[in-house]
């Protein structure tokens, strides 16, 4: 594990962009795994930069997001899909066929999640997933007391997360109470992971998730044995680490 503990948010989005462009750039067929939120946002916006810039292009790449609102249309203005579409895939040149999000709008979920982990072997896996964390330590929707075993599947949301997410909705009886999302195996299985978090009320389950226990109750803890992750990470979310033990170089 590698912890990067930058000074605000800004500075986290510029570090995260720039190790999903350096995959780019690398492995111009790359397989990556995004993410949704408020946290991503400012890694999208330093992705589209560097593409308007001429310094990565999306055309071979493929994308696989980690979850989608259970019964909430992709043309719904809170859905992961339009999210997306807004804050990256309106803006590049990637390929609309390669852009995959699970839908939540299907008759049979089981299946619909089968075809997902289908396809993402069929690409080889992923290369680089990025995630956030919730303030109950949930990375995708993978909830705490969520089976560690566990591939694409549908989950019931939290009141924590619902209550979290109700700020992107008019009230917070609009918030979808399930989702589908990838498995922590399925997370577990990407070849790199980079996680990003900023503000104090990250800062406990970020500390936990390093240090902590790996249990279930904290689903980000099972990070502790992947063989190539990375913490990106802001002042306030690693408050309650020993910033002096922690390389802040960025590779």
């Amino acid at each position: 594990m590698r912890i990067i503990c930058v000074d605000n948010y800004d500075d986290m989005s510029k570090k995260a962009a720039n190790i999903v462009a350096s995959q780019i750039i690398l492995k111009p067929n790359s397989v990556l795994g995004l993410a949704t939120g408020s946290t991503p946002i400012g890694m999208y916006k330093q992705l589209v930069k560097a593409y308007e810039d001429g310094h990565i292009d999306f055309e071979k790449i493929t994308t696989f997001n980690l979850d989608e609102y259970f019964n909430l249309d992709k043309k719904n203005n809170q859905s992961y899909y339009h999210y997306m579409k807004k804050n990256l895939f309106d803006k590049v040149n990637i390929n609309l066929e390669n852009i995959n999000i699970p839908n939540g709008m299907v008759d049979d979920i089981d299946e619909e999640c089968l075809q997902y982990e289908k396809k993402i072997r069929n690409k080889g896996g992923v290369d680089i997933q990025v995630l956030g964390i919730g303030r109950n330590g949930h990375i995708g929707f993978n909830e705490p007391d969520i089976k560690f075993e566990a591939l694409t599947h549908m989950v019931k949301l939290d009141n924590q997360t619902i209550k979290d997410n109700s700020r992107f909705f008019d009230s917070i009886k609009e918030v979808p109470t399930k989702a589908i999302s990838m498995g922590i195996k399925t997370i577990m299985r990407a070849k790199k992971i980079v996680l990003l978090a900023s503000g104090k009320e990250k800062a406990e389950c970020i500390y936990e998730a390093i240090y902590g226990n790996i249990t279930p109750n904290l689903p980000a803890s099972v990070l502790q044995l992947h063989p190539d992750v990375i913490f990106i990470i802001d002042k306030e979310a690693g408050s309650k680490l020993n910033l002096e033990e922690i390389d802040k170089q960025y590779l």
